[in-house]
C-alpha cells in the first residue's frame, strides 16, 4: 500500500524552494516519465546513518509519496520514522553546491552534514567509523 500526504494527516517531509527549483531541473532533464525524488536513510557514514536521494519512476509498497512546492517526494517505510518533519534543502557554500536533509530527528551529525544519528544510538552492527562519506 502506498501512503500520500493526504490520507496519511502528517507533513512527512518538505523541500524549500531553492531545492525544489533544483529538483524540478533534475527531473525535468532524467528523462523519465512520472519521476519522483526518493529520500531515504540507510546505515553507514561516521555517525551511523547516511542520507541518500535519488531520481526514481517507480512506487513500492510502504512508500509515503509527498507532493510540496510542485515536487513529488517519495520516503519508503524503514526511512520514513527517521525523516518525519525533515526538510530538503540546496545549499551551495565552500564546501560544495548540493542537497542537504534538515533533520529534527538527528540528535547528532557529522560535519559534512551526510551522516547522522538519534537517540544517541551507537551505529548499527559497528558501521559507521570510517568517516566522512563512507559507504
Amino acid at each position: 500500500m502506498i501512503t500520500t500526504e493526504e490520507s496519511a494527516g502528517t507533513r512527512a517531509l518538505t523541500i524549500t524552494a531553492r531545492a525544489a527549483e533544483k529538483a524540478l531541473g533534475a527531473l525535468d532533464s532524467s528523462g523519465k516519465a512520472n519521476a519522483a525524488i526518493r529520500v531515504f536513510v540507510k546505515s553507514g557514514g561516521c555517525s551511523g546513518f547516511q542520507y541518500g536521494m535519488a531520481i526514481d519512476d517507480r512506487q513500492l509498497d510502504g512508500d509515503t509519496i509527498v507532493e510540496d512546492q510542485g515536487v513529488r517526494l517519495v520516503v519508503d517505510q524503514m526511512s520514513l520514522p527517521y525523516l518525519q518533519g525533515a526538510q530538503v534543502d540546496f545549499v551551495n557554500n565552500l564546501m560544495g553546491a548540493g542537497f542537504t536533509i534538515n533533520n529534527p530527528n538527528a540528535t547528532s551529525s557529522c560535519g559534512c552534514g551526510h551522516s547522522f544519528r538519534t537517540d544517541g544510538q551507537s551505529a548499527p552492527d559497528g558501521e559507521g567509523s570510517g568517516g566522512c562519506g563512507s559507504q
